[in-house]
């Protein structure tokens, strides 16, 4: 088993339960309010650990509760989390979270002492890495500095390009493997289209290939040379879809890491992410390998 580097953030989430998203200047009464972790990377570090992966966090907290909160929450998970540096001057993230009745979620964040993760910080967890995993709620140099530690050791490196955002080309070409749904693809691409199409116009830009999630209907991975993989989604009722992009992430990350087959790891980060649908919240939702295992028993 590959150890996985996360480069990412945490976030105190506090997630509002709407009959419906307000319109712009509207006030609306929400029904419940429930207060979780969060944050995509350490999300996705969960999700990993769950799965089945050794696991270390590299991100940065405040020196507040929440901060330490966060360092409970990795403490029982077994995650490492000694690359996670606390500060003084800056709070730990939050994040407001808008769920309505049919499950899906509108999502603002303040990043607090994510946006003060450093390059030396990211790019000093990386040796002894099998593969490093990283996504855009934290500074993108520090990204790019991690990333680049990772290719000068030939280690893997996977990067889910959300929350939406244009990339600079020094990080992408140092990009092995793009995870992203289909907005996040258009936005890359500048063009709408369908998942495997924007799955394959993507590909071309990096060493490996590009995964494109969408949700219900499955996830697309296609290739440089051409290749097309496809994992159809688990049938599941949806309560909140909070994490399961990153209970995907997480779980393929996984796979790949204990040296599964492309295709297999596609279709258990497809479980995952499906099992992360039936229950309110991210963390609490993330599934144990168990529970991914007896899903894709049945799924095949």
């Amino acid at each position: 088993m590959r150890r996985i580097v996360v480069i990412g953030s945490y976030n105190r989430d506090s997630v509002l339960a709407v009959p419906r998203f307000p319109q712009p200047g509207e006030t609306l009464a929400a029904t419940r309010i429930d207060r979780f972790h969060g944050g995509k990377g350490s999300n996705q570090a969960v999700a990993a650990a769950r799965a089945g992966a050794a696991v270390a966090m590299v991100a940065a907290v405040g020196n507040d509760a929440a901060g330490e909160a966060a360092r409970g929450l990795w403490a029982t998970e077994g995650i490492d989390a000694s690359g996670v540096a606390t500060l003084d001057a800056l709070p730990t993230g939050e994040a407001l979270i808008l769920v309505d009745d049919a499950g899906e979620n509108e999502i603002v964040i303040l990043a607090g002492a994510n946006g003060a993760l450093s390059g030396e910080a990211a790019s000093a967890a990386v040796p002894g890495a099998g593969l490093v995993l990283a996504q855009l709620e934290t500074p993108v140099a520090a990204t790019e500095a991690a990333f680049r530690a990772a290719r000068m050791r030939a280690i893997p490196t996977l990067l889910n390009a959300a929350p939406a955002q244009m990339l600079p080309a020094a990080l992408l070409e140092l990009t092995d493997m793009l995870v992203v749904n289909e907005s996040e693809a258009a936005l890359l691409l500048g063009r709408a289209g369908g998942p495997e199409a924007l799955a394959r116009a993507l590909a071309p830009r990096h060493a490996e290939g590009v995964v494109v999630t969408a949700g219900g209907a499955g996830a697309w991975w296609a290739g440089r040379d051409g290749s097309v993989l496809f994992a159809p989604a688990l049938p599941t009722k949806v309560v909140d879809s909070t994490g399961a992009g990153d209970a995907f992430i997480g779980a393929f990350a996984a796979a790949l890491a204990r040296g599964a087959a492309l295709g297999d790891a596609l279709r258990y980060g497809a479980v995952a992410g499906a099992l992360a649908c039936r229950c309110a919240g991210a963390v609490p939702s993330l599934p144990s390998r168990a529970a991914i295992d007896s899903a894709l028993a049945q799924y095949r």
